[in-house]
């Protein structure tokens, strides 16, 4: 899409759209998220004001929830040289208070990811790997976990590993440290790899919108021990795995993205432990990957995600 394009206004459909084009800028996307009350003309208030600052327009995509009668947007757009993040906030305000919109802008920069984990060392080693071929999305800046066992994993990357035991006498001080380390490291994201502690309801809210977590099965089935045994027993056909985000009310957050893997009767509890690591990996690091490019739109309990 040009910038001449972008003065003219758009339709605005009943189900999502996407437009992607190639804009001048070379190599800095910044993006625009946005919810409102639906009514006409949002689009070619969010085009102007773009176009007015000379922006090119590479991808843009909305969605009208007609049920509940509000409009989600994602705009990227293309930059000869970095934005302002704040400045832009504060000159789009007024067009923002217009319409109603929860709005944000978003720079260029890649988000610093803290990796939690215990024991399985499935979900962080598959980060890993996205993270140093360049397709996560983020930058993983350090390794947590209440035990030593995948320390050798994160130092082979080149990752500082903390260790912070939790038991139920030292919870209170392992969180706060925790949070010591999301402010010491700049941390925009964390990320629960099979990280086998519950979080207090304190630590959930400190991190609202900030945590995701990667659930086994499709929620809520087969909690607690031994999940693949019990889908064994119920001779299950289908596999899967759920990343949300993390909330006070136990693996019940706003649900992000499910992968989903078929298998039969002849899947033993080991095999279908095998399947369901598989289905974790790919459920958490799309999750993690697209929350990095600003495509997830929280709605109450739900999610609009702009793959």
């Amino acid at each position: 899409m040009t910038t001449s394009e972008t003065a003219t206004p758009l339709a605005e459909p009943a189900a999502s759209s996407t437009l992607q084009g190639k804009g001048r800028g070379a190599g800095r996307t910044s993006v625009l998220t946005l919810s409102c009350p639906e009514r006409p003309g949002i689009v070619q208030a969010v085009t102007s004001f773009l176009y007015q600052h000379g922006f090119d327009i590479v991808e843009h995509q909305q969605f009208d929830d007609r049920e509940r009668g509000t409009l989600f947007l994602r705009t990227a757009f293309s930059t000869e040289s970095p934005v302002d993040a704040q400045e832009l906030t504060d000159e789009f305000q007024a067009t923002a208070d217009e319409f109603g919109m929860s709005f944000s802008f978003q720079d260029d920069s890649k988000l610093r990811l803290l990796v939690m984990v215990s024991k399985f060392g499935h979900c962080l080693n598959d980060l890993i790997f996205r993270w140093r071929a360049g397709t996560l999305g983020g930058e993983i800046a350090l390794v947590v976990s209440n035990h030593e066992d995948l320390r050798p994993m994160a130092e082979a990357a080149g990752l500082p590993f903390v260790h912070i035991p939790v038991t139920a006498g030292t919870k209170e001080d392992a969180e706060a440290r925790l949070l010591a380390l999301v402010d010491e490291h700049g941390i925009d994201l964390v990320v629960l790899a099979r990280y086998m502690q519950i979080l207090s309801d304190d630590l959930c809210r400190s991190l609202e919108g900030r945590a995701i977590n990667i659930h086994h099965s499709f929620l809520p089935g087969f909690k607690g021990a031994k999940p693949y045994h019990q889908a064994y027993e119920r001779g299950v056909k289908l596999v899967g795995a759920t990343a949300h985000y993390v909330t006070a009310d136990l693996d019940e957050g706003p649900i992000i993205e499910q992968e989903v893997i078929r298998v039969d009767h002849t899947y033993h509890p080991n095999d279908l432990a095998t399947v369901g690591q598989d289905a974790e990996c790919l459920a958490l690091s799309r999750a993690v990957r697209w929350h990095c490019e600003h495509r997830i739109l929280l709605d109450g309990a739900s999610t609009v995600v702009f793959r």
